[in-house]
C-alpha cells in the first residue's frame, strides 16, 4: 500500500499563501475575498536543457537566449513589464522582433485586468509559430511570489513582484550553469527588464538586475529602422521634440478626472454616449444621449475636444439660449487644412488654417435657423477610447523630404480612409517609401497641446488600388478578422475530412440518437447563384385531412460545433461569415460550411427541422422541432425555382411542392403586412465579374427580386419567430433572441418635413402598420422610382436591429418592429451566424435532445457573447456595402475610360454648397459641389443655380443626371468617386 504523507502548512506561511481582496458587488455591498494560493518549488523557467528545472513540460526558450543584440554579446532573455505590453504591443507582435521573451504570471494577470482586447492579443502572441514566449507563474512560485505590503500600491508591488522574478531567474541561470574546477566560468546569458518606468528601472539598476528601454533596446536591433517605427509614442520617453514645442499653449480643455465624469453621469449633470463624427464636416459631431429625443450636437474642435469616432465621452449640455442647429455645408478637411504642416501642427495661434475653421463656424452660427436647433454641448471627459489601427495613406505635401534613400525621421500626416476620422500625425523613417501605398497607423496619443492625434507606423498594405491591398486594408477598417484557422481549431473538425458521411441508420448510433429520418421527403433548397454553404432547405406536401405539411430543414451544424471548444471560441469571436463581392470570409471552417454543414443536393445531411401543420389558409395548427436526416433533391438558384414554378408543363412533385410553397407565402407575407410589417428598401445591386480568376468587374447593375425570393424568406421569418417562441418558453432568462425597436418619431421628421413641402404627402409614424399604410400613398405617378426611394430614405430613420438575453430587457421591449412580431430570432443560417448556433443548442435542449451547456444557462456570458457578436454583424454589413463601394468605383473607371459614364440620380439632401444624390442603378450615393454661391433655401430643401439668363431650381426628390467620374488624389494616390451635375445644368461650368 502507497504511504501517503499529509503536510499541514505552518501557520507563519499564511501571510504568503493567502491572497485578500476587497469586492464591490453589483448592489455596493463591499465584501472581503480570501483566496488561498499553493507555493510550489517546481514551475520550470522554460530555458531548453536547463540542469535544474525537472519539468515535463516542453521548453520554448533557447539554451543560450538570443546572441543578435550587441549589448549582451553573451545571449538573453527578454523580461517585458506589464506597459511594454500596454503600449508596444506591434512591436511585439512584428516578425522583425524575435528575440526569447518570459512573460510573467503577473503581467498576463494585469493586462487582463487593464484591456481585455490586448489580452487577447498577447494570448495568440504566446501560441504564435514564429514567437519564443514563455508563461513562467511567478505568483505560485515559492521563490518568486511577493506579497503587498502594508501601504504599499497594487502597481508598485506588481514592479517588485517583476524584479524579483527577474533576479530569480539570474541567480537560476547561474545555478543551472555552474563553474567546472579547472575550466573557465562558461559564458552566462542576461535576463534584460524591458521596461519604460524610470523609476522601476532606477530600483532594478540598485538591485544589480540588467535593465533597459524599448527604445534603447530597439536601437540596437539589427532592423532598428523599421522597428522604430513601430514603438507608440506613448511608450516613448526620449521622443524628438517637434518644431513648434517651444512654446506650446493648450489648444484644448483639460479632461475632468474620471471619478468626476462618472458621478456627473450619476447626477444627470453630464450625459455619456458614443461619439459619431459627421461625414459631411470635420468640424462637427454628436452624441446621442438617452435624456434627449436628439443628439447633442458639438460644434467646432475645442467642444469635440479630441474625441474620435465611437469613443463613449461624457458631455456637458449647454443652456438653451447656446443651442444651435446641425450645420447645412460641405466642409471638407482635406481642402480646409490643405497647408497644414505636420511639424507645426501643435502651435496654433492665429495661422490660416484656424483662420479658416473660425470662418466656417461664423458664417455656419449667422445662417441659422431658430427652429432647427438641438441640444447642444462640449465634451468634458472620454470615459472609454475606441482607438484601435486605422487605414491610413501618407499625405505627399506633409513631407520635408521626398529621398527614397534617406532614413532621416519625419513627421508626417497620416489620412485615414474613413472621413470620419482626424489625420494623424507620425514619426517615420520609412515616409518616401510610403507613399503611394496603404498602410496601418495606430493612435497612440492626443494631447492638448496638439491640434491632431499622434500615432504610430504598423505595417504597410500594398501599394493603393492594387485589389489585395484594397481588401485587406478593408478587412482590417472594418475589423474584420481574417486569420487563416489554426490546428487547434482544425483538430475540431471530424477525423474522416471529406469523406465524412450519415452513417447507415442504426438505433445504437450515437448520430441517429432521437433524429427523425426525413430522407423520404421531396426537399429542395433555393439560394442565390453560386452558393456553396447552402443553410436551408423546404418542403411541403398535402395531408388527408386537407391541411398542409410544410417543413424549413436547417443545417445542423451544433452537431460539430460543440461548447467551449477551440472551434466554438473562434466562431464566437468572428460572429459572423463576412461576404465580400469576390470572396467570403468564412465563420466556420470551409469543410463545415460548404461541405458537411451545406444541404446538397442528393446527399444525406444532418438537420435540424422545424416542421408546421398550416391550415389552406396558411394559419399555424401546430408546430414540431426535431433533429433530423434529410436528402435534399435538388438545389435551385431563384431564377431556376420561379421559371419551374411558372412552367404549365411541369406537374412532378418537386414543381407541386414549389408552388404549395409560394402560395403559403404569399399568404403569410399577406397576413405580416396586415399585422403592420414594413416593406422597407435599401440599395442592392450585383457586381459582374470579368471571371472566378480574374474577378476584374466589367458592370454593375440593379439585384432583381422575384417571387421566390420571398418564398424562401417568409418561410425564414416563420421559423425564426416559431423558434424563438419555444426557446424563449423554456429558458425564460438566457434565451438568445433578436429584436428591433420602434424609432423615435423625431427621426422622421425632417422626412415628414421633406415629404409634406415638396409632394404634399404625410407620413405617419405613430406604428410600424400606420408607417406601411402611408409608405404605400408615397406615389408619383410620373416617376416609379419615387416610392423605392422614400423607403431607402425611411429605412435609414429607423433603428439597427439587435441580438439580446431575454432576461436582460423587459418582456415588452421584444418586439421586432419591421417584421411586427412580438418576438424573433435567428435559427435558419447557423453555418454563417453565431447566434444562430446558440439558438440551436437552446432549442435542441428545449425538445430534451441534449442538455443545455452550463454557459448558456449564465445571463452574463449570454451578454457578453452577443455584444461580440452584434459589433461583428455590424461591421461585417458595413465591410459588405464599402466592398461593393470598391468594386463600383473599379466598373466605374473601367467604363470611364471608354467614355463619358452619364446616370440618372435623386437629389436626397440639399446643402448650403450644395447636393447630396443617389444614383440607384450603381446603389452609390454621391456629392455635387458648387464652387459659385447659390441660393439656398433650408426650409423648402431647394438651391437656386444662376446661369446663362435664367435661375435653375433644383429641390430634395428631384431627378436629375449626374457625370460620374473615378478620380486620382494626388496626395494619397486613392481612387475616389466624384460626381458633377449634367443635367438640368452643367455644374463643371459653374
Amino acid at each position: 500500500m502507497v504511504e501517503i504523507t499529509v503536510r499541514k502548512r505552518p501557520r507563519t506561511e499564511a501571510v504568503v499563501t493567502q491572497r485578500k481582496f476587497f469586492k464591490k458587488t453589483a448592489r455596493g455591498k463591499v465584501i472581503k475575498v480570501l483566496r488561498e494560493r499553493y507555493l510550489r518549488d517546481d514551475v520550470s523557467c522554460g530555458i531548453h536543457s536547463c540542469q535544474v528545472c525537472a519539468s515535463e513540460q516542453e521548453s520554448v526558450l533557447p539554451s543560450s537566449g538570443s546572441l543578435e543584440h550587441p549589448s549582451f554579446p553573451n545571449g538573453h532573455f527578454l523580461l517585458p513589464d506589464t506597459n511594454i505590453f500596454l503600449s508596444q504591443m506591434d512591436l511585439m507582435e512584428s516578425p522583425l522582433f524575435d528575440p526569447p521573451i518570459v512573460l510573467l504570471q503577473t503581467v498576463l494577470e494585469e493586462v487582463r485586468h487593464r484591456s481585455l482586447p490586448l489580452y487577447n492579443r498577447l494570448k495568440a502572441l504566446v501560441k504564435a509559430d514564429d514567437k519564443k514566449v514563455w508563461v513562467f507563474y511567478n505568483e505560485y512560485r515559492s521563490e518568486t511570489a511577493v506579497i503587498r505590503e502594508e501601504g504599499e500600491s497594487p502597481n508598485d508591488r506588481n514592479d517588485r513582484g517583476i524584479r524579483r522574478a527577474t533576479a530569480w531567474y539570474k541567480g537560476h541561470l547561474e545555478l543551472s550553469r555552474p563553474q567546472i574546477r579547472g575550466q573557465t566560468k562558461p559564458p552566462q546569458p542576461a535576463v534584460v527588464l524591458l521596461t519604460d518606468d524610470v523609476a522601476n528601472r532606477q530600483k532594478a539598476e540598485k538591485e544589480g538586475l540588467p535593465c533597459v528601454s524599448v527604445r534603447k533596446y530597439v536601437e540596437g536591433c539589427k532592423n532598428s529602422s523599421q522597428l522604430l517605427d513601430l514603438l507608440s509614442a506613448s511608450g516613448s520617453d526620449t521622443i524628438e521634440p517637434t518644431a513648434a514645442t517651444a512654446a506650446r499653449q493648450a489648444l484644448y480643455p483639460e479632461y475632468l478626472p474620471m471619478a468626476t465624469l462618472l458621478a456627473g453621469v450619476k447626477s444627470g449633470q453630464l450625459h455619456q454616449g458614443h461619439f459619431n463624427a459627421n461625414q459631411y464636416n470635420y468640424l462637427e459631431g454628436s452624441v446621442p444621449v438617452p435624456a434627449f429625443d436628439k443628439p447633442v450636437l458639438l460644434v467646432g474642435r475645442e467642444n469635440m475636444n479630441r474625441a474620435v469616432q465611437g469613443d463613449v465621452v461624457a458631455v456637458e449640455v449647454f443652456d438653451e439660449k447656446e443651442w444651435k442647429a446641425p450645420a447645412d455645408e460641405v466642409v471638407d478637411q482635406e481642402a480646409t487644412l490643405r497647408n497644414d504642416d505636420a511639424e507645426d501642427s501643435e502651435d496654433e495661434g492665429d495661422d490660416d488654417e484656424t483662420l479658416a475653421e473660425r470662418k466656417v463656424l461664423e458664417a455656419e452660427a449667422a445662417k441659422q435657423a431658430a427652429s432647427s436647433k438641438q441640444p447642444t454641448g462640449r465634451v468634458v471627459g472620454i470615459i472609454k477610447r475606441n482607438w484601435r489601427s486605422y487605414v491610413c495613406h501618407i499625405d505627399s505635401t506633409s513631407l520635408t523630404s521626398t529621398n527614397p534613400t534617406s532614413l532621416s525621421q519625419q513627421t508626417v500626416f497620416a489620412t485615414p480612409v474613413s472621413r470620419l476620422l482626424p489625420r494623424i500625425r507620425l514619426r517615420t523613417r520609412q515616409a518616401p517609401a510610403l507613399i503611394g501605398q496603404k498602410i496601418l497607423v495606430t493612435i497612440d496619443r492626443w494631447e492638448r497641446t496638439s491640434r491632431y492625434p499622434e500615432g504610430h507606423f504598423v505595417r504597410a498594405l500594398g501599394k493603393v488600388q492594387s485589389k489585395e491591398a484594397e481588401q485587406e486594408s478593408l478587412l482590417l477598417e472594418f475589423d474584420v478578422p481574417y486569420r487563416p484557422f489554426g490546428k487547434a481549431i482544425l483538430d475540431c473538425l471530424p477525423p474522416e475530412g471529406d469523406s465524412w458521411v450519415v452513417p447507415p441508420k442504426s438505433s445504437t448510433h450515437p448520430d441517429w440518437r432521437d433524429r427523425e429520418d426525413l430522407r423520404n421527403l421531396i426537399i429542395c433548397s433555393i439560394d442565390p447563384p453560386g452558393c456553396q454553404d447552402i443553410d436551408d432547405a423546404l418542403h411541403a406536401r398535402r395531408l388527408p385531412n386537407g391541411n398542409i405539411e410544410a417543413g424549413v430543414h436547417i443545417a445542423d451544424v451544433s452537431h460539430f460545433v460543440h461548447p467551449d471548444t477551440p472551434m466554438d471560441h473562434e466562431a464566437a469571436a468572428r460572429g459572423t461569415t463576412v461576404y465580400l463581392v469576390d470572396k467570403r470570409i468564412d465563420m466556420l471552417p470551409a469543410l463545415l460550411g460548404t461541405n458537411l454543414c451545406s444541404l446538397r443536393p442528393h446527399v444525406e445531411r444532418l438537420a435540424f427541422s422545424v416542421i408546421w401543420e398550416l391550415s389552406p389558409e396558411a394559419e399555424i395548427v401546430n408546430v414540431r422541432f426535431t433533429k433530423s436526416v434529410i436528402a435534399s433533391k435538388s438545389a435551385f438558384t431563384y431564377e431556376e425555382a420561379q421559371i419551374r414554378k411558372d412552367d404549365p408543363n411541369l406537374s412532378d412533385e418537386l414543381t407541386e411542392s414549389i408552388r404549395l410553397l409560394n402560395d403559403l407565402a404569399r399568404k403569410l407575407k399577406a397576413g405580416r403586412m396586415a399585422a403592420g410589417a414594413l416593406n422597407l428598401a435599401s440599395p442592392e445591386v450585383k457586381i459582374h465579374l470579368d471571371s472566378s480568376e480574374s474577378s476584374d468587374p466589367v458592370d454593375v447593375e440593379q439585384k432583381e427580386l422575384r417571387e421566390t425570393n420571398s418564398l424562401v424568406e417568409e418561410f425564414m421569418l416563420l421559423a425564426n419567430i416559431s423558434v424563438a417562441g419555444k426557446i424563449q418558453e423554456t429558458f425564460p432568462q438566457t434565451a438568445v433572441l433578436r429584436r428591433h425597436l420602434p424609432p423615435p418619431r423625431t427621426n422622421f421628421e425632417k422626412l415628414q418635413d421633406i415629404l409634406k413641402k415638396r409632394k404634399g404627402m404625410t407620413l405617419d409614424v405613430s406604428s410600424s402598420g400606420a408607417l406601411a399604410a402611408s409608405l404605400d400613398q408615397c406615389v408619383d405617378p410620373d416617376e416609379p422610382a419615387f416610392n423605392t426611394l422614400v423607403r431607402i430614405m425611411a429605412t435609414r430613420c429607423m433603428l439597427s436591429a439587435e441580438y439580446f438575453c431575454s432576461g436582460s430587457v423587459a418582456r415588452d421591449t421584444f418586439g421586432h418592429y419591421g417584421l411586427a412580431s412580438p418576438i424573433y430570432t435567428h435559427f435558419t443560417s447557423p453555418i454563417r451566424r453565431f447566434a444562430d448556433v446558440l439558438a440551436h443548442r437552446q432549442l435542441a435542449a428545449s425538445i430534451g435532445y441534449t442538455p443545455l451547456h452550463p454557459s448558456l444557462h449564465s445571463k452574463s456570458h449570454v451578454e457578453r457573447v452577443l455584444e461580440v457578436v452584434n459589433k461583428r454583424h455590424r461591421m461585417a454589413q458595413m465591410a459588405s456595402r464599402a466592398s461593393v463601394e470598391f468594386y463600383v468605383g473599379l466598373a466605374l473607371k473601367a467604363r470611364s475610360e471608354k467614355g463619358t459614364v452619364l446616370e440618372d440620380a435623386y437629389v436626397i439632401r440639399t446643402f448650403r454648397n450644395g447636393l447630396g444624390v443617389f444614383v440607384s442603378r450603381l446603389g452609390i450615393e454621391g456629392l455635387v459641389t458648387f464652387k459659385r454661391e447659390i441660393q439656398f433655401d433650408a426650409d423648402n430643401y431647394t438651391i437656386t443655380v444662376p446661369a446663362d439668363g435664367h435661375d435653375v431650381t433644383i429641390s430634395v426628390f428631384d431627378k436629375v443626371q449626374v457625370k460620374v467620374e473615378v478620380e486620382q488624389d494626388k496626395n494619397t494616390q486613392r481612387g475616389r468617386v466624384v460626381m458633377s451635375l449634367s443635367q438640368p445644368i452643367d455644374s463643371r461650368r459653374l
